[in-house]
């Protein structure tokens, strides 16, 4: 069954923007839960605008569904991953400028950096994601240097939807939508999990989870957002059924 991650990086958003101790992104999580997130995701960043060392410290040992940690590819945040052990350590690109990430992880260009990384933390028992563009040089340099997981990144994809109003006549959708299947068939031929995400939505989700051999969707503000009218764990459970409802037509 195809499984959600929630990523709970904008409770902490709200919650620096006071500098304060609420809303808690601990308590966030266990919210997801009840809601039936198969997993929780945060993105510790080097300028630590949103999340914090102290709710991934409290989130590994306190959730009790697979822990995702977003981050860069930096000696820091390779120590912080291989001393905390989360279930995933997923590679990102970073830069302080942008609101959100931006694009994926160019595997293919930088293979001599990433190598001795992705073998440390894979060393250290993580399972290893690469968050890539809907590319297939990337797709196979993610193979080449180990990686277990590739998540295809789904902004284009959600970009073109709201463009064309989610009309899939529109050969720029189906495109755009075509091209992250074929990756995502690629990287299961390869023996990888296939994951997708970013910028995915109550309207958009169930073309990509209606995708043959996604595993698991990775998805944050738009649950935040909907969490504000109905409640975080509603906004989750509203979620989790689009999806598997999707997947399983």
């Amino acid at each position: 069954m195809i499984q959600l991650g929630v990523n709970i990086d904008h409770v902490a958003t709200i919650r620096q923007a006071r500098r304060g101790d609420e809303p808690d992104p601990v308590r966030a999580a266990h919210e997801a839960e009840l809601g039936g997130a198969d997993g929780i995701t945060v993105h510790l960043r080097e300028d630590r605008r949103h999340i914090q060392d102290r709710d991934v410290e409290l989130l590994r040992r306190l959730v009790k569904v697979k822990l995702n940690l977003e981050m860069a590819a930096t000696e820091e945040m390779v120590e912080i991953a291989c001393r905390l052990v989360p279930h995933t350590a997923m590679l990102v690109p970073e830069g302080r400028h942008e609101v959100t990430t931006e694009g994926g992880l160019d595997v293919a260009g930088f293979t001599r950096a990433l190598a001795p990384r992705v073998a440390r933390l894979k060393d250290a028992g993580l399972i290893v994601s690469a968050f890539i563009d809907a590319e297939e040089a990337q797709v196979r340099a993610a193979s080449a240097l180990g990686f277990d997981v590739c998540e295809i990144h789904t902004g284009p994809f959600a970009a073109a939807f709201a463009r064309c109003g989610g009309d899939f006549r529109r050969a720029d959708l189906a495109a755009e939508r075509a091209r992250i299947g074929r990756c995502g068939e690629l990287i299961k031929t390869l023996g990888m999990r296939f994951n997708a995400g970013h910028a995915l939505n109550y309207h958009n989700v169930g073309a990509i989870a209606a995708l043959p051999g996604v595993e698991e969707l990775h998805i944050g503000h738009a649950i935040v957002s909907r969490a504000i009218y109905v409640g975080l764990r509603e906004a989750v459970r509203q979620m989790k059924d689009l999806m598997v409802g999707a997947a399983s037509a």
